[in-house]
């Protein structure tokens, strides 16, 4: 039980850390959501006026957004110690790496959570969506999505921080394996938006539950070997 209180009181430290510097680097943050904004309304010019295309468009595009803003946070909380060492100097101290595994997650997965908390409004104008009566289950969702997300990210990150192209790699790494969760929180969102009328919500929401699970077990016991190279 101590070691499980240390454990968590590390990856708290790590999670409070990261965070607090993404709050002090104001434009990297306001970047990220600038970004996701101009890819819904980019894509809501594409589309059209057609107000039933959009709404049919909007959960695709919500995640869209999310994806390619979280992209370019997860890989940021990397980065950010990369710079100056501080990196290296995490890995000598007699700690469990799991332990910084679990921080960096939890912050990518809040930083999620705070785009979600953005993009759903800015979706609900930008695609005339009713959001607010399926607002208890699209939040559930969310939460899934950018749980696994988060897992799959900083896994990911820590794997391409050290390379020169990690800019490119840490897409063309992460997407293919977040296509499954991808799919489920897409249909999960489409089936919350239109009160799931085919019963199909609970199976997308328990396949994002599993990808979760499964994803933070494989992230958290294989990112200490990432640290050791």
């Amino acid at each position: 039980m101590t070691a499980l209180r240390r454990n968590a009181t590390i990856a708290w430290a790590i999670a409070r850390k990261d965070a607090v510097a993404e709050v002090r680097g104001k434009q990297a943050a306001v970047s990220t959501l600038t970004f996701a904004a101009v890819v819904l309304l980019l894509f809501g010019f594409a589309l059209g006026p057609d107000p039933r295309r959009l709404a049919d468009a909007a959960p695709g595009l919500l995640w869209l957004g999310l994806v390619f803003a979280g992209l370019l946070a997860v890989g940021r909380f990397h980065e950010l110690e990369t710079e100056d060492g501080a990196l290296e100097q995490l890995t000598l101290y007699p700690v469990d790496r799991r332990s910084i595994y679990a921080g960096k997650a939890a912050v990518g997965a809040v930083a999620m959570l705070v785009l979600g908390a953005l993009l759903v409004p800015l979706v609900a104008i930008l695609y005339a969506v009713d959001v607010v009566r399926a607002l208890p289950v699209l939040s559930l969702t969310v939460l899934l999505g950018a749980i696994g997300f988060a897992a799959v990210g900083t896994f990911y990150a820590g794997v391409t921080v050290r390379m020169r192209a990690r800019e490119v790699m840490l897409p063309l790494l992460v997407l293919p394996i977040v296509a499954p969760l991808l799919l489920a929180a897409v249909k999960a969102t489409s089936a919350a938006l239109t009160g799931d009328p085919f019963g199909e919500l609970p199976a997308w929401l328990e396949l994002l539950a599993g990808f979760d699970v499964v994803m933070l077990i494989a992230g958290a016991g294989t990112y200490g070997f990432l640290l050791e190279e």
